[in-house]
């Protein structure tokens, strides 16, 4: 299949979606009127279960998924700022969300919640309307106030008024898939197998070796310069908008079978086979990661740490914080077979 930036829409007369040209859009979205994907945003709806309100904006480099088990609904006229990454949640309208906050599945904000910076939702929280939250975990500090309502007003033009109902859907194209961007340095070109996929707005540099059947996701950087190899197993998944990168003597090893949220920044560290890492956590150089481990959303792995095998990793800095039991699953927000035809996008009234 071939993808390439979703099709910019035209917004002249102030009603129809907005997507930059660098932005994303995998599987079939609902957008409001108004709506908007800002430059290196992706969105992914896997059975159209994805729906952004009129007149929402999703800012650079931001993530937002919707699955069967966990759709993604996001109201009319919220922000999302830089690097969101929002995975199965309900968004209410009239909400400001902070640069690099996560949002986990079945997580629920009520409208006009405040979010800080890097706060996490986790998985299931509801946040009720009117409220301020900060935090790793989020948790509410205050009532929103007079004065941060009048902020709202002057975000968006001293209207508070939310548009009627009405939407287009964003529909994909089907087509063959074309390999993401390859760079050589220093004469050492990525080697990655016949049968993994890289998203065509991924990038590869240099030394990196990728497995079979595994998945390099939309805007995926992989940077193996004179540093060091990076190293990545067969079944592995890389989702969306991630770095991989590492310091000077350094390695990087990801694992067979390792699942590694949006917007993750994976550095110098050795994760081992089977582990979950979630949505916008940091694991650091010279760490280990056990296997069949899981690293909490949000969570910082700080330089050298080791954990042992099948922990379960969270806070910031991290520390196991419990064993994992059973059988590691690949997440359902992960990409599954049969999303992978779905990948390039254009815009349909319905």
């Amino acid at each position: 299949m071939s993808a390439g930036p979703a099709v910019i829409l035209d917004n002249r007369r102030g009603n129809s979606p907005h997507i930059a040209s660098s932005a994303t859009v995998v599987g079939s979205t609902r957008m409001g009127l108004d709506a908007g994907l800002a430059e290196g945003a992706v969105a992914r709806s896997i059975g159209e279960a994805l729906e952004i309100g009129g007149g929402t904006h999703v800012l650079e480099n931001s993530v937002i998924v919707g699955y069967p088990e966990a759709p993604t609904v996001v109201g009319r006229r919220s922000t999302f700022g830089h690097r969101c990454m929002v995975i199965g949640a309900t968004v209410g309208d009239l909400c400001e969300i902070g640069n690099a906050s996560v949002l986990m599945p079945g997580a629920r904000l009520g409208d006009r919640v405040f979010l800080g910076e890097g706060t996490v939702v986790p998985k299931g929280a509801i946040l009720p309307s009117d409220v301020v939250a900060v935090g790793r975990p989020a948790r509410i500090i205050r009532a929103a106030s007079t004065e941060d309502l009048d902020r709202l007003s002057a975000l968006r033009d001293g209207d508070l008024s939310v548009p009627a109902a009405s939407s287009v859907v964003v529909q994909p194209i089907q087509g063959v898939i074309s390999m993401g961007q390859l760079y050589a340095y220093r004469g050492i070109v990525p080697t990655v197998a016949a049968t993994a996929v890289v998203f065509p707005t991924a990038e590869i540099t240099g030394d990196v070796v990728i497995g079979e059947r595994s998945i390099i996701g939309a805007g995926v950087k992989i940077i193996g310069d004179s540093h060091g190899p990076v190293r990545i197993g067969s079944d592995v998944q890389i989702l969306e908008n991630t770095v991989l990168h590492l310091l000077p003597d350094n390695e990087l090893v990801v694992d067979d079978g390792v699942t590694v949220g949006p917007g993750a920044m994976i550095h110098g560290c050795h994760i081992g086979a089977g582990s979950v890492i979630e949505p916008g956590a940091i694991v650091c150089d010279g760490s280990v990661v056990g296997s069949e481990s899981v690293v909490r959303a949000g969570a910082v792995v700080k330089q050298r740490s080791v954990f042992a095998g099948r922990s379960e990793i969270d806070g910031f800095p991290a520390i196991a914080v419990g064993r994992v039991s059973g059988q590691i699953r690949t997440p359902n927000w992960a990409l599954r077979p049969g999303d992978l035809p779905d990948m390039t996008s254009q815009a349909s009234d319905r």
